[in-house]
C-alpha cells in the first residue's frame, strides 16, 4: 500500500511558478510510475504528466511544466512555470506499478494522493 501526501499549491498570477511535491511512503517507489493529473470545477480528471524512465506531458503543458522525481527521497516534483488562469485546478499525484506500456487513464492509477489547489488569477 503506497501513501501519497501532496504540497505546494497556491495562489500565484498568470506568468508565475509553483513548485509541486509529493511524498510516498509505504511501497518500493522506485518500482512505480508516478504521475499527476488535475481536476478543474464541472470538468473531468485530465492527465498532466508521466515519469517513470520516460517523461510524457500532456500538449497544454508542455514547455511550461517539468515533471521530476527523486527516488532516494521516494518523491516527485512538478516544476510549473509560466501559469496560465486555465491551469486552475485540483492537482493529485498517482502511482501505478511500472509497465512497458505508457499509461495516460487516470482510472488505471492505483493510488493517489488528497490534492493541492492550484490557483492561477490576477
Amino acid at each position: 500500500q503506497v501513501q501519497l501526501v501532496e504540497s505546494g499549491g497556491g495562489l500565484v498570477q498568470p506568468g508565475g511558478s509553483l513548485r509541486l511535491s509529493c511524498a510516498a511512503s509505504g511501497g518500493t517507489f522506485a518500482r512505480y510510475t508516478m504521475a499527476w493529473f488535475r481536476q478543474a470545477p464541472g470538468k473531468e480528471r485530465e492527465f498532466v504528466a508521466h515519469i517513470d524512465w520516460r517523461t510524457i506531458y500532456a500538449d497544454s503543458v508542455k514547455g511550461r511544466f517539468t515533471i521530476s522525481r527523486d527516488n532516494a527521497k521516494n518523491a516527485v516534483f512538478l516544476q510549473m512555470n509560466n501559469l496560465k488562469p486555465e491551469d486552475t485546478a485540483v492537482y493529485y499525484c498517482a502511482a501505478r506499478g511500472v509497465s512497458p506500456i505508457v499509461v495516460l487513464d487516470p482510472s488505471r492509477y492505483d493510488y493517489w494522493g488528497q490534492g493541492t489547489q492550484v490557483t492561477v488569477s490576477s
